[in-house]
């Protein structure tokens, strides 16, 4: 059976038996090579954390890129006499996807040694600066890392197999070191945010989750930035043992999603975010944005400026940041929008229209059942703060411009109106006019109480004027049927509204009563009907 390697280092505190020889089974030499001389230049000159993090980040992946081989493990029967052929030995090489993985390479029968390539089985011929060893207990080590229980269960067999080496950059050696007392003691001598850094990249490299989660926790109490953040999302962590550094990526999108979620007042900042940045501010349910047209445009725009090839970003908007709009709440309007945008393949624009269509056509339950059962996934039907309330218009033409527009508002959203305070809907057109609904927490003139209003305005300033028949209703209890309020005409010019201070004729305690008639299921339905009539012609006798 395996051990369980999900045990954290504390529990257990083995540090007396730390380099010692009454309580090791095996000597680890560590064989330290020069780092590419790329990765000095890059570590020496960095004069800020933010500069050492990137270098660090693309250090790592030129070296991963330009070399498969970053370290290796063998065996060796006498740790004093490099040149001495062993019987069997154990190598360990990383793999493209960085995965140490634990194999045995065979020597060729017969007395001399081979010097074939194979002997060296992908082993760095970079000059050795300097050696060490240490005694290490394999049973400690193994019970640790799944990468040293792989090493010590296939590849050291014979019992009289007790030395091992192992080869590092010397970047690496610090954290190789500190790695390692942890396995045995549970504990870490440094603090510093580069240093936990470079010990989180060798816990992965050697699967030490107990590590990885001892480091997330250590970095995530210490003041977070804009750059740490980023650099915590973009951390390479290998698939098995991912779950030990998610609490630190968590809390950095938490960060990234809380600073910029004011989305107008830091858009020149966040159209300079890298694609994890991007995701992680898109992910929030909190951002301060006038309605989720806007994001839908900032995506397009940041995409635009990002990837200026239209292929990668096709593929950049679909297979990372579609998922991240929510299409149902945008409005119709840019919703054909969006059908006809060439920066998005046209299958994943007609789906992702076809799906806010559909979820537009939902009752109000059906739409709260589907948000719910989809906010632990990608949110795409989860409604964010917008500072206008999306609606829900059904359009006609025939036999005169007419619209219905459906308004739904939490009564939490209403109480928060008390005792002066106002919401407006998302714009509707009607004849080519752009409009909006408003609501309203007013003073009665007349009876000196507070009352819930309801207003329709129209957008546009100018000269342009026309007449429209209104009429305002809402879903009253018990019978949960729409009643009409009030109805009426009126002669629209830029700018102006018409409505109704009281639309309910009570004050605004009954109004948000408990027994109140007008919320179903915490929500108030309000409904406005619009009509553009054309005149009549005057018949000619």
């Amino acid at each position: 059976m395996d051990p369980d390697f999900s045990l954290g280092g504390g529990d257990q505190n083995f540090e007396f038996a730390f380099n010692s020889s009454n309580f090791s089974d095996r000597v680890l030499r560590i064989e330290i090579v020069a780092a590419p001389a790329e990765s000095k230049a890059d570590g020496d000159c960095c004069a800020s954390f933010s500069d050492w993090a990137r270098h660090r980040k693309r250090r790592r992946e030129d070296i991963k890129k330009d070399k498969a081989v970053e370290f290796a493990v063998y065996n060796s029967d006498n740790i004093l006499d490099c040149n001495q052929p062993d019987t069997e030995d154990t190598v360990a090489y990383e793999s493209n996807d960085g995965e140490a993985i634990a194999m045995i390479e065979e020597s060729p029968s017969g007395d001399a040694p081979s010097h074939s390539n194979e002997s060296s089985f992908g082993m760095d011929c970079s000059p050795v600066l300097k050696v060490k060893s240490i005694f290490i207990s394999s049973a400690i080590l193994a019970a640790k890392s799944p990468f040293f229980y792989k090493l010590f269960s296939n590849g050291m067999r014979e019992s009289d197999q007790r030395h091992a080496t192992l080869r590092i950059n010397e970047t690496e050696e610090a954290a190789l070191m500190e790695l390692l007392s942890f396995m045995y003691s549970g504990k870490l001598s440094t603090s510093s945010e580069p240093a936990l850094l470079d010990l989180l990249m060798a816990a992965d490299k050697f699967e030490v989750a107990s590590c990885m989660r001892h480091c997330s926790h250590m970095l995530r109490s210490l003041p977070m930035t804009t750059e740490s953040a980023l650099l915590y999302l973009e951390l390479p962590s290998s698939v098995s043992i991912a779950s030990a550094v998610q609490p630190l990526t968590d809390a950095a999108k938490e960060f990234l999603a809380n600073k910029y979620r004011d989305l107008t007042k830091f858009q020149d900042e966040v159209m300079n975010l890298p694609l994890a940045g991007i995701e992680a501010v898109l992910s929030s349910n909190d951002l301060q944005v006038a309605s989720e047209d806007a994001i839908y445009d900032l995506v397009l725009k940041w995409a635009r400026a990002q990837y200026p090839k239209l292929e990668e970003r096709r593929e950049i908007l679909g297979t990372r940041l579609v998922g991240l709009i929510r299409f149902p709440f945008m409005t119709c309007r840019k919703l054909r929008k969006v059908l006809a945008c060439n920066d998005l393949d046209h299958e994943t624009a007609s789906k992702a229209v076809l799906d806010a269509v559909f979820f537009k056509a939902e009752t109000p339950y059906r739409q709260r059942a589907l948000a719910s059962e989809d906010s632990n996934k990608n949110r795409q039907f989860v409604e964010r703060a917008y500072k206008y309330r999306p609606v829900k218009v059904l359009e006609f033409v025939l036999p005169h411009s007419q619209c219905i527009v459906y308004l739904d508002l939490r009564r939490e959203e209403c109480a928060n109106l008390f005792p002066s305070g106002r919401v407006y809907s998302q714009a509707f057109h009607l004849g080519g006019q752009g409009f909006f609904l408003s609501a309203h927490c007013n003073m009665d003139q007349q009876s000196s109480f507070h009352c819930f209003g309801l207003f329709l305005g129209m957008q546009e300033k100018g000269s342009v004027s026309f007449t429209v028949d209104y009429e305002f209703a809402a879903r009253t209890k018990p019978a949960g049927e729409f009643a009409t309020k009030y109805k009426g005409y009126y002669t629209f010019t830029g700018g102006k509204a018409v409505g109704y201070r009281n639309l309910f004729a009570i004050p605004w305690t009954s109004f948000m009563a408990e027994d109140s008639l007008y919320f179903m299921n915490g929500v108030l339905h309000l409904r406005a009907e619009l009509s553009i009539k054309q005149p009549q012609p005057v018949l000619q006798l």
